[in-house]
């Protein structure tokens, strides 16, 4: 099956996410978007390659122009329709689905990833599939092989860091790029952030040599690269390096829902300015604890980089993210990040002599556990139903979901964007306390199917 939402499609290849497939989604982003250049970019995946060319070749036969980026991140190719007059963007990326899946997100000229709406009209355009006229003046292709350069130095002159601090500190860092689009653009800003760097994993082949997720069971080469090299920090990323893990020169994987808090407070002692910071419904509260020192805040919306995005607008929030690594910075562009989420690291890194360990422990402390249901074997509406009669004396939201929350622990289900299972997320001060909620939940659902 396809599976359509706001993060865009995603499906196997070969079987569901075909080259006809694919040709459907170019005639309709054809029709969709206004005249413009459209901008395209693809992750490393050994599929990429056949599917964008037929993306791009139907948009050429359709007269559109296209500037082809090659295998970049995917936040460089919204930098790069932020940064020129592109009309929007297209990225082939499954982002951390396995090896076997792909998919097509989709960029609006503003640089945002489409809205809702826009993905149920694009969507609607594809289920009627009209007919298109060949154009009898073909689009051109422009390659572009200097985009990660251009954002290199973009992110470089960002005015919430100290440049000139941060290379003297010439720190050493290890970057595990799962051989994923950001094999190359990762370690080439932290050279120009005047860091040693040791790379593992950094050859943009598509063939992942560990879990696509930055999580920290997939982190172990990670670790004992850090510890074998003795650096000073360990970052890894998915395969189109939208999200940001932190390894600590102990070796110890600090989580990734802490890759956001240690850059929003390098953000907020940079800047010396209160800020409202956009979160979604299942990241750490820690960060909402960590903003009460610097007379900051934290405001919520519904999971989906979009659904954050679109609260930063509302509200003017210069910062934010979402607790799977990603953040999200205005004056870069308006996605998620993990060039500029590394580089927002190492300049809270730079603000004091302290180990990266030092600052994290300095840190609220919480606990977060990530687990899922596949939804062949729960009815989504029937878990619901039993989390309400589990989970007593709880603030209740349902803006996405549903999410039980209590003074100093929460637990949050949902259906997946972008896999068809049931995601179940609980935090707690401690790891038991975490797994306790989870367990609860879970252990009812079984006895229920």
């Amino acid at each position: 099956m396809l599976i359509r939402s706001i993060s865009g499609v995603r499906g196997i290849t070969g079987t569901h996410l075909t080259s006809d497939v694919v040709k459907q989604y170019a005639r309709a982003l054809h029709q969709f978007l206004p005249d413009g250049v459209i901008m395209v970019g693809r992750d490393s995946r050994e599929t990429g390659d056949k599917l964008i060319e037929c993306m791009v070749s139907e948009l050429l036969s359709l007269g559109r122009n296209v500037i082809h980026l090659g295998i970049v991140p995917t936040p460089t190719v919204q930098f790069m329709v932020k940064s020129t007059e592109a009309i929007g963007g297209i990225v082939v990326t499954a982002s951390h689905n396995p090896t076997e899946w792909n998919g097509i997100k989709f960029i609006r000229g503003d640089s945002i990833f489409f809205h809702p709406k826009d993905c149920q009209q694009l969507f609607d355009l594809v289920d009627q599939d009209e007919a298109l006229e060949i154009s009898n003046d073909p689009g051109m292709v422009l390659p572009d092989i200097n985009a990660i350069q251009k954002q290199i130095i973009k992110t470089s002159e960002l005015s919430c860091i100290n440049l000139n601090r941060i290379q003297r500190r010439s720190f050493k860092v290890v970057v595990d790029a799962v051989n994923g689009a950001g094999s190359h653009a990762i370690p080439e800003m932290l050279e120009v952030l005047g860091c040693d760097v040791i790379r593992i994993h950094c050859e943009p082949n598509g063939l992942f040599p560990r879990g696509t997720e930055p999580l920290p069971h997939n982190l172990s080469d990670l670790s004992k690269a850090v510890l074998k090299h003795q650096a000073d920090i360990g970052f890894a990323i998915d395969p189109d390096a939208d999200r940001l893990a932190i390894v600590s020169e102990k070796g110890i994987p600090l989580g990734e829902e802490y890759t956001l808090v240690l850059a929003s407070e390098g953000f907020l002692k940079e800047t010396q300015e209160p800020n409202t910071f956009v979160i979604n419904l299942s990241s750490s509260m820690a960060l909402e604890k960590m903003t009460e020192n610097y007379n900051s805040n934290v405001e919520r919306s519904a999971v989906g980089e979009v659904n954050v995005v679109n609260k930063m607008e509302e509200l003017d929030s210069k910062m934010g993210g979402e607790g799977n690594g990603g953040v999200i910075l205005r004056e870069a562009h308006l996605g998620r990040d993990a060039m500029v989420g590394a580089t927002l690291v190492l300049n809270r890194m730079s603000q004091s002599e302290n180990s990266i360990s030092e600052l994290f422990n300095a840190l609220p402390q919480f606990q977060i556990v990530k687990d899922k249901v596949e939804l062949q074997n729960v009815d989504e509406k029937q878990a619901m139903e039993l989390a309400k009669s589990i989970y007593k004396n709880a603030s209740i939201d349902r803006t996405d979901g549903i999410k039980f929350s209590w003074s100093s622990q929460w637990i949050h289900l949902r259906k997946s964007n972008t896999e068809p299972i049931l995601r179940i997320y609980a935090e707690a001060p401690t790891l038991d306390g975490a797994n306790q909620l989870v367990n609860q939940i879970k252990t009812e659902i079984n006895g229920h199917e």
